[in-house]
């Protein structure tokens, strides 16, 4: 197995709250995106739907994906104005989230 060389995913899974307008979801998306020319260490974001057939979703409905060249870069973006005061925002808007950080691994055969 191989790691990436400093390479750090940030994945968020959210489930928002019952009350939030889809047009409200897709601001919230939007401003997300946006971080990326906002916080030089944030290098790619991507999102979606769960779409899974499984029903194992346990109530969440989104995934964001940040990366990063390294955990540094994930420091300098959770401390960075922009990311707090966006991290408030959404943050009010979720029922349930869950963020997991990792170095992906590639397994060589």
């Amino acid at each position: 197995m191989e790691e990436a060389k400093g390479v750090v995913k940030h994945i968020l899974l959210a489930k928002f709250k019952d009350d939030i307008s889809p047009q409200q979801i897709e601001e919230l998306i939007n401003r997300y995106a946006n971080l990326v020319s906002l916080v030089p260490s944030m290098k790619a974001f991507q999102w979606g739907k769960d779409v899974s057939a499984e029903n194992l979703h346990q109530g969440f409905t989104h995934v964001f994906e940040s990366t990063f060249e390294s955990t540094e870069g994930v420091a300098e973006y959770v401390a960075h104005p922009a990311h707090v005061e966006y991290a408030n925002l959404l943050l009010s808007n979720l029922d349930k989230v869950i963020v997991i950080d990792y170095k992906p691994t590639t397994l060589r055969v």
